[in-house]
């Protein structure tokens, strides 16, 4: 036996040194991959960045480092560094795979980018291999480390100021990384910036980190909201031209409706595949009410009357549309609201006075929509704010900002109320809800009538930021969102049911057709692709709601440091007495 114990231990004693060695290789590996982005790659500034300084990191070369540090800093805390414990709270080898993978992801695609557009491996300066070789070294070890997943402990309990600054410093630096990718100009260093976020964010949720500041941002709820309104009205400020601030204005559109769609998909549970036409109806309104040339009924209707009229418009046709339809269920009623969604789009380009009656100038639409002026505030010309001057999209911009605090607070307010549980429990079973006394039609009315009013007040505000509306802007799918498909990818990529899910996914799917042109003709294979890889990897999608983990993996993945949430607890017998 004492034999026996001898021999346990020496093997376990070479283990360990053994994977404290492959630690060190990584290490190591990272600090190459870093020192290399001080070297030049290129030799001519026809590659994208300027990759041809010595002692100066440019385009790709940042995001190279910006990986390699984190394969650095996950390698350290692996070799229990001290003062890095908090960094690995759930263990340090998937983090550190996943970073690894990052850096080495990154810089390849660099050296094959330039390789390929620039005609040879002979346009590569020696610095390019550097990087090449130094990069691999921590993907060659990483894997050969055992797995030290670990059930998180309790974290050391800070000072409330502390917390508060870790808040601060994390919007912060998202507010950094989400400008640093919409203010990307060329498609390569947007693939390359793609690459590395999505590796480095999966590396802090395998390690722990995010789990931890969520408990945070929970524990600090005020601080966190305050932190994130700050964050988004900063942003305008961060740009010297519109360019990009558009781009952010169209995100936001496309997120408030999407939001909206998610109260229909993701808590109702009902398949809509034309939901795009409530923002057609929302924008064609605002359009015809608003003072445009081409306007059929010549008024002017003040901002706040108009974007009232529009969601009021898109609310009635919900309840119209969903009145004689939500009686069916599943693929019957994907059907049909396909089909409304189509009808829309063909009416709008009928009621041209030829075809039928003059409303909307037909294939034309509506052009020459004024910029909306509130109390004498023109969004249409710049302003002079504490010393910056903010365009006509940054105006835009901070109206949507609004426009979005509200959608959050309908949504999250919705989800929680009573009429918000009914839906889940229709969601989840129909049959077993309507047994239980819940009236299954004038729940999925409401849900289908509260997601139209959002899409219609997202529309007002779109009609006049494009200043005219076309019938070929609200299609089933096309190469410019927002899009019926579009609007549902981004729910199911972001997560159904969740708030932040829906924001990530709609900004995912608008940012890379718009980065990365030659994509657009490729929209449908790519969303196809996608949520095939998202079926098999994630279904419970990019940020799930916390009932969508537990129905998807094992329920030790949600426990906390003592056991089991009990919120989550409550909310698996609240979907075992709606089954049963």
């Amino acid at each position: 036996m004492t034999t026996d114990t001898k021999a346990v231990g020496a093997t376990a004693t070479d283990d360990a040194s053994r994977a404290g060695t492959l630690r060190w290789i990584a290490a190591a590996g990272g600090l190459a991959t870093i020192a290399s982005t001080f070297l030049a790659w290129t030799y001519t500034s026809a590659f994208p960045g300027d990759l041809t300084v010595y002692g100066y990191p440019g385009g790709l070369q940042i995001l190279t480092l910006a990986a390699g540090a984190l394969v650095v800093l996950f390698a350290l805390a692996s070799l229990g560094v001290k003062g890095l414990g908090w960094v690995t709270p759930t263990g340090s080898t998937k983090a550190l795979r996943n970073a690894a993978l990052g850096a080495f992801g990154t810089t390849w695609f660099t050296v094959i980018a330039i390789a390929v557009q620039l005609g040879g491996v002979i346009n590569l300066e020696p610095g390019g291999f550097v990087a090449a070789v130094a990069s691999a070294i921590p993907v060659a070890v990483v894997f050969l480390l055992p797995d030290d997943t670990r059930k998180a402990g309790r974290p050391k309990e800070l000072p409330s100021w502390a917390d508060i600054l870790v808040i601060i410093a994390v919007f912060a630096a998202g507010l950094y990384v989400v400008t640093y990718g919409i203010d990307t100009e060329d498609a390569e260093l947007f693939t390359g910036y793609l690459i590395t976020v999505g590796f480095g964010v999966s590396a802090l949720f395998k390690a722990g980190l995010i789990a931890r500041l969520s408990a945070l941002t929970a524990k600090h709820r005020q601080v966190t909201i305050i932190a994130a309104l700050a964050s988004a009205i900063t942003f305008p400020f961060t740009q010297s031209t519109d360019t990009y601030t558009l781009i952010a204005v169209n995100v936001l559109i496309f997120a408030t409706v999407a939001l909206g769609l998610n109260i229909v998909v993701g808590l109702a549970g009902l398949l809509d595949l034309g939901y795009v036409a409530f923002l057609g109806v929302g924008a064609y309104t605002a359009a015809l009410v608003s003072g445009s040339t081409a306007s059929a009924f010549g008024v002017q209707f003040p901002f706040w009357a108009s974007v009232l009229t529009g969601a009021a418009a898109s609310l009635i046709f919900g309840v119209l549309i969903g009145a004689p339809t939500l009686r069916l269920r599943g693929d019957y009623l994907a059907i049909v609201t396909l089909g409304f969604g189509e009808i829309f789009r063909i009416a709008m380009g009928n009621l041209d006075g030829v075809s039928g009656p003059h409303i909307t100038n037909g294939p034309n639409g509506i052009p020459n929509i004024p910029h909306l002026e509130f109390f004498g505030y023109n969004f249409g010309e710049p302003h002079t704010i504490l010393g910056f001057e903010l365009g006509a999209y940054a105006n835009y911009y901070l109206l949507m900002v609004l426009a979005m605090i509200l959608v959050i607070v309908v949504f999250s307010r919705a989800g929680n109320s009573r009429i918000g549980r009914a839906w889940v429990a229709i969601r989840e079973d129909e049959t077993a809800a309507t047994a239980m006394g819940i009236n299954g039609f004038r729940v999925k009315l409401i849900a289908f009538a509260l997601g139209a009013t959002l899409a219609g007040l997202a529309g007002t505000v779109q009609a006049h930021v494009e200043s005219t509306v076309v019938p070929e802007m609200y299609v089933f799918a096309g190469p410019v969102p927002p899009n019926s498909a579009f609007l549902l990818a981004a729910v199911i990529l972001g997560g159904m049911g969740t708030i932040s899910g829906p924001l990530i996914g709609a900004a995912l799917l608008y940012m890379i057709p718009e980065k990365l042109q030659f994509l657009q003709e490729y929209q449908l294979l790519g969303f196809g692709i996608a949520l095939i890889l998202l079926m098999r990897f994630r279904p419970e999608g990019l940020i799930p709601n916390r009932r969508a983990q537990l129905e998807y993996h094992d329920d030790t993945d949600t426990a906390g440091p003592d056991g089991p949430d009990p919120g989550l607890a409550g909310s698996g017998a609240g979907i075992s007495k709606a089954g049963a």
